[in-house]
């Protein structure tokens, strides 16, 4: 078996970027990049594929090894991570095996989902928080727990990772940036990301712990309570809010120095956050390549590693970094939410192979477009007592719908896929 050729297919109302990678028994593999990359991604992707033509898909490090050093962080470790999840679907078809197989097996039948988006194929109001009162955040919370079906974790945003750092008057003190409408979820103005803001005020810590406690109150004492903080957090601010929460028994807090498109991890920075708190320490979405971990986990600077496998490098990656976060005593709950439907099959398939330092995975959101553009393993129903079936179709166990997602897609994206618009 042979791979014949590399595409991509955007669905800009889906925000998203598929590819798929063919071979010349006609078996085929996808994957998609993270939502928020949607727009600019399939260059890069597109970038590698005369280095991968020819090779067979069904040895996937070394088709790996060819491509995983050519380009650096971000966007580059997206490329490359969307590549490795088509390979793998296309070993797992070609054996006829799901993919948790060609990882070593599973370890558990089924696997945690925490809540980060919604049940798959469901979005609504107030599901993403309309406002920046504490009054917003409770009813926010309340709605996520209502549709939880079981699951026992929900993560909220705060800090430099919501609206308020741009809303809320005097919030930090440093660069301050005139608001933009939103273009919807996961669409960022570019002030948004990867903000290093500057110290938070009194103001700007007393508002974000009022929130929180409002999102405390909410959940009541039988549901988890984890914070995306970041990234943009000084050091002194992550202490002082670490501790003003430490009352709400948070779960963990997450990304208060680095994450989302900061290239570069700062384990120094968090070791100091960590000795301050009682309250467990999340990151590593933004991080690529196993090397980049090592510090991090070394040096034990934080709790809990959230690798998103869509950035990690693959599947194979974030086993290898689990297995070795779990040597050195560190947790992990992958982060996903932007990954969509084929994000969403890749994370059941890893996460059902990982050691016993697993906690659960971020749920990714799977827009109710969706419907009808994609068969096989993803429904409405699947999360059942907060928890997930592990599926034993081979491969992702997704495929595309191709009439339909003809349908939807627009001429200028004809010259990236086969999937020809009438």
């Amino acid at each position: 078996m042979k791979i014949t050729d590399l595409r991509c297919i955007h669905i800009p109302s889906l925000r998203a970027l598929l590819l798929r990678i063919d071979t010349d028994e006609g078996i085929y593999g996808l994957s998609q990049v993270e939502m928020s990359k949607h727009a600019y991604m399939a260059p890069h992707i597109l970038y590698y594929k005369p280095f991968i033509v020819g090779l067979d898909p069904r040895n996937v490090e070394d088709v790996m090894r060819r491509i995983r050093r050519l380009g650096g962080f971000k966007p580059w470790g997206a490329a490359v991570s969307s590549i490795e999840i088509a390979l793998w679907d296309i070993a797992g078809k070609a054996t006829g095996v799901p993919i948790y197989r060609l990882l070593g097996g599973k370890v558990r039948d089924t696997v945690r989902p925490y809540m980060g988006g919604p049940p798959p194929f469901h979005m609504y109001q107030p599901y993403w928080q309309g406002g920046d009162r504490p009054e917003d955040y409770y009813a926010m919370a309340k709605a996520r727990k209502e549709s939880a079906r079981g699951m026992t974790i929900m993560k909220v945003a705060t800090g430099f990772h919501d609206s308020r750092w741009r809303t809320v008057a005097d919030h930090h003190y440093g660069i301050s940036y005139v608001p933009r409408q939103s273009a919807g979820f996961m669409e960022f103005a570019p002030e948004a990301l990867g903000q290093n803001a500057g110290m938070v005020t009194k103001r700007g810590l007393d508002h974000a712990v009022a929130c929180m406690a409002a999102v405390r109150e909410a959940l009541g004492e039988d549901m988890e309570l984890a914070i995306d903080c970041g990234p943009g957090w000084k050091v002194p601010g992550a202490i002082a809010f670490a501790r003003r929460v430490e009352p709400l028994r948070p779960f963990w807090l997450e990304d208060l120095v680095t994450g989302d498109y900061t290239p570069y991890v700062s384990p120094e920075l968090y070791r100091e956050v960590k000795a301050k708190t009682s309250v467990m320490i999340h990151t590593g979405e933004q991080i690529y390549l196993r090397h980049n971990f090592k510090e991090l986990i070394e040096t034990q600077a934080v709790d809990v590693i959230g690798p998103d496998p869509m950035d990690i490098g693959g599947l194979a990656e974030l086993k290898w970094v689990a297995e070795y976060a779990d040597l050195h005593g560190i947790l992990i709950a992958p982060h996903g939410i932007g990954d969509g439907p084929f994000g969403l099959a890749a994370l059941i398939q890893v996460c059902a192979t990982l050691p016993d330092n697993f906690i659960a995975f971020e749920l990714p959101v799977v827009l109710p477009e969706w419907k009808g553009l994609i068969s096989g393993i993803l429904h409405e129903d699947m999360i059942q007592d907060g928890v997930i079936q592990v599926p034993d179709a081979p491969g992702l166990g997704v495929d595309l719908v191709e009439d339909e997602v003809r349908r939807i897609l627009g001429r200028e994206d004809i010259y990236l896929t086969d999937v020809q618009v009438r």
